[in-house]
């Protein structure tokens, strides 16, 4: 039983235009907008490398290749901080290049997240893997996608990360219906799954946020889940058809998560990262006291 198997690979969509972020994201990718001084992905990736997995597949598109640059090594800018002895920022330059192994797919036209999902299934192979959006970063002790993945070693099955959203924001989200299961307080056996519903109509306000575990079984159901209104394959129809075939699992995780998808969010997590900086803490809160807001 694949449900069995241990996590190893995770798949990271990076494929989208970014129009939220238009002008910046003109000729940069989403992705590689730093937050202080690491770009968005490097934090998700990283969450990864904590939680134990050993592969990423990064579903890319046009205009993407400052995603693989960063991830590959430079070897002019290693000369150049060798040089001037800059060994601190060289070790992390080179950390970044072999942190994790990754891979790359294309993702060549634009058809939603289920879609990009379904662009990696050859490198994902027949193994439950794990799915992680870089809209999303989660600050936590124990790394979210390791608490999922304990999660799924112990009830198997496909597990989605959930978050208690206020009803007012409930419908940007796709929401389960599930029941209370286990002594944490924090799994819910799914039983029915909810794409953006309006919020007289939420089942509840546990709202999917972008940390999944899934088993290759969704391919098959990616593969007969029609497109949506506005064209797109999503990756909650495609849920929504696997939980026919197998049990799911929503985890309310622990942690502080930021939506790092729209303005207002990534300038909140800017201001939250840089304040926890051994290095920029201290000057940087003095700074904010001495605005007059």
């Amino acid at each position: 039983m694949s449900a069995t198997r241990k996590i190893r690979k995770a798949v990271f969509p990076a494929a989208g235009l970014g129009t939220r972020f238009l002008p910046a994201t003109k000729a940069q990718p989403k992705e590689m907008l730093p937050l202080v001084d690491k770009p968005i992905i490097q934090y998700v990736i990283e969450e990864a490398v904590a939680s134990g997995l050993t592969s990423i597949i990064i579903v890319t598109g046009k205009g993407k290749n400052a995603i693989e640059d960063h991830f590959d090594r430079s070897y002019d800018l290693e000369r150049h901080l060798t040089a001037r002895k800059q060994d601190g920022v060289l070790e992390q330059v080179r950390a970044i290049s072999s942190m994790i192994k990754i891979s790359y797919v294309r993702q060549g036209e634009q058809l939603g997240l289920g879609h990009a999902v379904l662009m990696a299934r050859d490198l994902v192979g027949d193994e439950p893997f794990a799915v992680m959006l870089g809209d999303d970063i989660i600050d936590a002790q124990v790394p979210c996608m390791r608490q999922m993945m304990d999660v799924f070693e112990a009830y198997g099955g496909p597990v989605v990360a959930v978050q208690k959203v206020p009803k007012d924001e409930i419908s940007a989200y796709g929401v389960i219906d599930g029941s209370p299961e286990g002594e944490s307080g924090r799994v819910y056996r799914v039983r029915n799954l909810v794409e953006k519903p309006k919020a007289a109509d939420a089942p509840s306000d546990l709202a999917i946020i972008g940390r999944y575990i899934l088993t290759p079984e969704i391919f098959e159901e990616l593969e007969k889940t029609e497109r949506g209104a506005i064209g797109e394959i999503q990756l909650t129809d495609a849920l929504k058809q696997l939980g026919r075939r197998q049990t799911i699992h929503g985890y309310q995780f622990e942690g502080v998560r930021h939506d790092a998808g729209n303005k207002l969010g990534f300038l909140k997590a800017t201001v939250e990262f840089a304040l926890k900086r051994d290095d920029l803490g201290g000057p940087f809160r003095e700074y904010l006291k001495t605005l007059k807001l």
